[in-house]
């Protein structure tokens, strides 16, 4: 009777020992939850703390790049002279000698920005014929801008296109280009010869860039009537003259010297710009300049 309960007794201490057991691994796993939930905590809140320093961070940023916006310069020419008034007496009176007093202003809804001028000259020589001149002046002015550019960089696209028009003037014969010393910042003179039912006419077109301002210079002549040519080196001569007299008056008018040669560098401007003033309307072509008979 006594092996019986000693098996009982084992059995009942087996029992307290399994119970003891789960109790300890309980009250373990007990204490490990609050160790967590604070782990958890902590991290929660570091995170939140990173979240709002790159939110400042960002907004710091974004108002940094906001405020760093590109600063503009101006143009170094903010005014155009009056186009009827850039030559003087004597030059209009070698140019196109029987022209009226004043030329014939364009029209234009910006004169600070664009300007045009023309003279036309019939020298009537009775029966020997007559000796027919043409003269045009435009001037152009680009402001800067920060989207398309510096002012003067603006201008210097321009003058090139204008010297590749002049070059590819339709029925145009003998076309030759030169460039031209000592007028503004770069300047180009192109000459042809291009026949009309009125006669064969010799063109002249002078582009020159000074900073910011273009001017094309249209110079033509002819022989009427059975009157002689007149000489291609001749018109030349009086053109590039009368361009870089354009080119001094449109420095003077803005403060500056003769203008003859500023001497900058056509890509020298990488300074952005202010606002550009409208796209320029071409200036008139030999093949618009059409002969006014007295």
């Amino acid at each position: 009777m006594q092996r019986p309960a000693q098996a009982d007794q084992r059995d009942e201490r087996d029992q307290r020992d399994r119970r003891a057991k789960r109790l300890g691994r309980v009250l373990v796993c007990a204490a490990a939850v609050p160790v967590m939930l604070i782990a958890a905590g902590c991290s929660s809140d570091s995170d939140s703390g990173s979240d709002d320093t790159g939110g400042k961070s960002a907004d710091t940023a974004a108002s940094a790049s906001a405020s760093a916006s590109p600063t503009v310069q101006a143009a170094a020419y903010q005014s155009l002279p009056k186009a009827c008034g850039v030559f003087s007496k004597k030059t209009l009176g070698e140019l196109v000698p029987e022209a009226p007093k004043s030329g014939k202003e364009g029209t234009s809804d910006d004169k600070s920005a664009r300007a045009s001028c023309s003279w036309s000259s019939l020298d009537n020589n009775g029966v020997k014929g007559s000796q027919f001149r043409w003269l045009n002046v435009s001037l152009l002015r680009f402001d800067s801008d920060t989207s398309r550019g510096a002012g003067d960089a603006q201008a210097q696209t321009y003058y090139e296109t204008q010297v590749q028009d002049a070059q590819a003037v339709d029925g145009a014969k003998s076309v030759k280009s030169q460039p031209v010393s000592g007028t503004g910042d770069a300047a180009t003179t192109v000459t042809y010869d291009l026949k009309k039912k009125e006669g064969s006419f010799k063109q002249q077109t002078v582009v020159a860039r000074v900073e910011n301002v273009v001017i094309t210079l249209d110079y033509n002549g002819a022989g009427l009537a059975g009157e002689k040519s007149p000489s291609a080196a001749t018109l030349t001569k009086l053109a590039e003259k009368a361009a870089k007299e354009a080119v001094a008056a449109v420095s003077s008018a803005n403060g500056e010297g003769s203008g003859a040669g500023t001497g900058s560098s056509p890509s020298a401007s990488t300074s952005p710009s202010k606002s550009p003033s409208k796209s320029p309307s071409a200036s008139a072509s030999p093949s618009n300049s059409a002969v006014k008979k007295s």
